[in-house]
């Protein structure tokens, strides 16, 4: 992609620029009740379930968690507990940034607005802009657009809001299928894949690969 210069630069959060550990809750969780041989599945079904569960109707976050926890434990024959769901989503808030994601984010913030598009929660996502070391000109949860990613109206929200068309915007997100898949069914033709190994990456679908955000400040010629 050559150097382009956007009205506003807009991330996914979990994953992209917060170290999304939810398998690390997982495994901390289930070590007495899940063997180290099977955790590495039970865990990937975890995930997946969690990305079913955002394709239907709105609802808390809490329940998303709760709802594919569940339904991993029934696949696996492991107990399910009430206390593993409040476990796990307590554990969100203690999670941090990558060690990379601070200075990448302070060259770019007094040029190009930063805005966040994260499938959090109102209450949840308090717990993490801070730890991001720069300013965000504007956070945009799941709760507040009525719909978590991969749909599509969260990204029209987002572009409502700012009030902007998908053209004015690069759009940086270390996954595929939550983020950048919908922002090519968008028009958003500016996109950045961090890879930061845990999705394939799929050239096909336009965009600029970078290793962390300390390579960003490069992509927009800063």
């Amino acid at each position: 992609m050559a150097v382009f210069t956007p009205k506003f630069i807009t991330f996914d959060c979990y994953g992209t620029l917060i170290n999304f550990d939810m398998a690390g809750a997982a495994r901390r969780c289930y070590t007495d009740r899940v063997g180290a041989d099977v955790m590495p599945a039970f865990i990937t079904d975890f995930a997946r379930y969690r990305l079913d569960e955002v394709l239907g109707a709105w609802k808390p976050y809490y329940d998303i968690v709760s709802g594919a926890l569940q339904r991993t434990c029934k696949k696996w024959g492991v107990e399910w507990k009430p206390e593993d769901s409040d476990f796990i989503y307590a554990d969100c808030k203690t999670w941090t940034a990558h060690p990379d994601v601070p200075e990448g984010l302070r060259k770019i913030a007094p040029t190009i607005p930063l805005v966040l598009l994260t499938n959090s929660m109102d209450d949840l996502i308090p717990h993490h802009v801070p730890r991001l070391g720069a300013p965000i000109h504007m956070t945009i949860t799941a709760e507040e657009t009525g719909a978590y990613k991969p749909k599509m109206q969260g990204f029209e929200y987002m572009l409502n809001k700012l009030g902007c068309g998908p053209e004015d915007i690069l759009h940086v997100s270390s996954s595929l299928r939550y983020d950048l898949m919908t922002a090519h069914d968008m028009g958003i033709k500016n996109k950045v894949f961090v890879n930061r190994g845990h999705e394939p990456g799929c050239p096909e679908y336009g965009y600029t690969e970078i290793k962390d955000i300390s390579e960003l400040p490069g992509v927009v010629g800063l």
